[in-house]
């Protein structure tokens, strides 16, 4: 069995073998107890269009191998991708039907990257960017930087604007360039309120600097969250569950991925006493993301 013939094993089939049964359905999937703890409401959802899990108590997700791997380290076994294989070819057989597999945006790989400077944004060319993107120079340089990026691979420097995440790495971009300096994470900004009543979850930095661009540079009253990468949804749930927000507005881009994380984000929300799910694409409903049609309404396109 190789990788991409245990994606498509259907993930109800796997929890059938771990003797676990559906308690309810929705209209994206189906709600199990969760495999890894005792619980009296289910709270571990698998995705039946894009074959897909998560369990909202453990705040982790993903797909069948991770899945796996994950209740391997559980029963404290070796939890390697060949030994999720191996397990799977033995619970399930090599004659099981495969479903498609989804396949969500992946960050491109990072060069090996060493942050030399961190400054205002003055360069000129990063500045026509931010222009160009619709976004101002005295709006970025409250929530961006400058950085001087060494690749070591090619011995070029990088200049990039930067976004700090929550694990005192950068979020990189420049027209050129997309990555990250540092350990991959979410940005978290605290909003006017002390104990704001919602929660912004925004897929990437262009998104929330084109939504304070359309409020004239006014900060927002609510916390924010920056994905940087729906891949990162699984790291924002521990700043959300049981904060005591009341609203959650979701931001999310207009494509298969966008779509998913939303998703994921309106199942957590259904599991926390009090929390409303408030999608936000309504907004930007015929563009592909928040930053496009920012764009689009001041005829940068």
């Amino acid at each position: 069995m190789n990788i991409e013939q245990a994606k498509g094993i259907p993930m109800s089939e796997i929890l059938n073998k771990l003797n676990l049964k559906p308690q309810k359905n929705d209209d994206k999937g189906m709600w199990y107890f969760s495999p890894f703890r005792k619980e009296k409401t289910p709270s571990f959802h698998i995705s039946t269009h894009h074959n897909i899990w998560y369990d909202f108590g453990e705040a982790k997700g993903g797909d069948t191998i991770t899945f796996v791997r994950y209740f391997l380290n559980a029963s404290n076994e070796s939890d390697t991708v060949a030994d999720a294989l191996r397990w799977l070819k033995n619970m399930i057989g090599t004659d099981a039907v495969s479903l498609p597999v989804f396949v969500g945006k992946e960050m491109p790989a990072t060069p090996k990257l060493e942050l030399k400077r961190v400054s205002k944004v003055r360069h000129l060319g990063l500045r026509n960017y931010l222009s160009s993107r619709g976004i101002a120079l005295n709006v970025a340089d409250r929530y961006l930087k400058q950085l001087e990026v060494l690749n070591r691979t090619t011995g070029k420097t990088i200049t990039s604007l930067g976004l700090e995440n929550e694990e005192d790495g950068y979020e990189l971009r420049n027209p050129m360039f997309k990555g990250c300096v540092g350990p991959k994470a979410i940005s978290f900004i605290r909003g006017n309120k002390p104990k704001p009543r919602g929660i912004n979850v925004f897929e990437g930095m262009f998104d929330f600097l084109s939504i304070i661009s359309e409020m004239n540079g006014k900060h927002l009253e609510n916390d924010i969250i920056i994905l940087n990468s729906t891949s990162m949804l699984n790291e924002a749930i521990p700043y959300i569950k049981n904060y005591g927000y009341e609203v959650l507005y979701s931001w999310m881009d207009n494509d298969e991925a966008g779509a998913t994380a939303a998703m994921h984000l309106e199942e957590f929300c259904s599991t926390e006493e009090q929390l409303l799910y408030r999608p936000m694409q309504s907004k930007y409903a015929s563009f592909s993301d928040v930053n496009a049609w920012h764009m689009n309404k001041l005829n940068l396109n």
